[in-house]
């Protein structure tokens, strides 16, 4: 297989393995929590290569995994003393077990392949040289394999624990209720992290895993309000920032990594921007129609008020009307034509009168607000 197409599978695996969880530590507004469990499961490697000497033993998983819940663990329980913020209690804990790890293996690791520098950037080029061989056969990079596994375990996990995973990220109350235990979701979806996180170490480091798990989430959560399409939508956002981001370092020869994490950033960017309903543009526009109804229903109302009284004339007249109710010309002109061109009202010897349609209009949407 080519090795240009290896690194681009095992990226997209990877992006896609750790969007997947992602989603609900967005929904749980537990994003950073990525970041300290990126950081902290390399204690974990650490203890657990220490006992078993051994990096290829599964044991350096579980010591990662174990380490991940201890850092949540620590995290709320520094929390939930009220003297300090949450992302204070993160700040605290991740650069200590981070920064053990760190001196535990440049003190009595450095003799063997264990590089926090590896674990922050990851040596994706280098992966389509570590081969799985069965019966003595090359069939592929070992990355592949290892990251479509952990692909496979997310994808299974969330589709058993769905509704579980659902109810407990969205009102964990109510799961209680049904007799779910949000204490073990949550503390088994941090597990499910934290695994995702080691697995990905020695591919793409954890800076990309911080940059997988949050933004695709997050990018998603722009485009949709279903759980579902939330799903599917940041896994593919996953895989697309992987291949856009290998061209990218292919084209200028950077780094593979840093150009995945810049793209990541980057479709986040443009959804942010462009999303149909959350967007910045969207939500200038609507904010423009709000004003523009608003300033609309205001007028009509200043004219109900006004019919048939003695300073109709006065208070209706159209060259004057940006002076009674403290508008910009331009403003005032363009609300006027919009009623005009909608037969709400209509001006008669300078005068702005309602129609029929524009005084039945008015009066039940003054009848509705009057209401509420």
């Amino acid at each position: 297989m080519n090795p240009q197409l290896e690194i681009q599978l095992i990226a997209i695996f990877i992006a896609t393995a750790c969007a997947l969880p992602g989603v609900f530590l967005v929904l749980r507004k537990m994003t950073m929590m990525s970041d300290s469990i990126s950081h902290t499961t390399l204690l974990g490697i650490v203890l657990a290569f220490f006992i078993v000497h051994d990096l290829s033993s599964p044991f350096l998983v579980v010591g990662a995994a174990a380490m991940g819940v201890i850092t949540v663990w620590l995290t709320e329980s520094l929390h939930k003393t009220k003297l300090v913020s949450e992302d204070s209690s993160i700040g605290i804990v991740f650069p200590l077990l981070f920064s053990i790890a760190v001196i535990l293996i440049s003190k009595y690791a450095g003799s063997v392949h264990l590089d926090s520098d590896s674990v922050l950037e990851g040596d994706l080029v280098s992966a389509p040289f570590y081969r799985l061989e069965l019966f003595g056969v090359s069939i592929g990079a070992k990355y592949i394999y290892i990251s479509l596994f952990y692909l496979i375990l997310n994808i299974v996990l969330i589709a058993v624990f769905f509704k579980e995973l659902k109810v407990s990220a969205f009102d964990p109350m109510l799961a209680s209720v049904l007799g779910f235990s949000p204490i073990l979701l949550h503390y088994g979806l941090m597990s499910l992290v934290s695994i995702t996180a080691v697995g990905a170490f020695e591919a793409v480091g954890s800076i990309l895993v911080i940059a997988f798990m949050a933004g695709p989430p997050v990018t998603a959560y722009l485009l949709t309000d279903d759980l579902k399409k939330m799903l599917f939508i940041s896994g593919g956002m996953g895989a697309l920032n992987a291949v856009l981001g290998f061209q990218l370092a292919r084209f200028f020869d950077v780094s593979i990594s840093g150009a995945m994490a810049v793209m990541t950033g980057v479709t986040f960017l443009i959804v942010f921007i462009f999303a149909p309903q959350r967007g910045l543009i969207s939500i200038a526009l609507r904010r423009k129609r709000q004003k523009l109804s608003f300033g609309m229903l205001n007028l009509l109302i200043h004219l109900l008020s006004h019919e048939n009284s003695e300073y109709e004339t006065r208070e209706a007249e159209h060259c004057s009307l940006a002076n009674h109710l403290h508008w910009h010309e331009g403003y005032a002109r363009k609300i006027v034509d919009k009623l005009i061109i909608e037969k709400l009202i209509v001006v008669e010897n300078g005068i702005l009168k309602l129609t029929d349609t524009g005084r039945t209009y008015t009066s039940n949407e003054y009848s509705k607000i009057f209401n509420n």
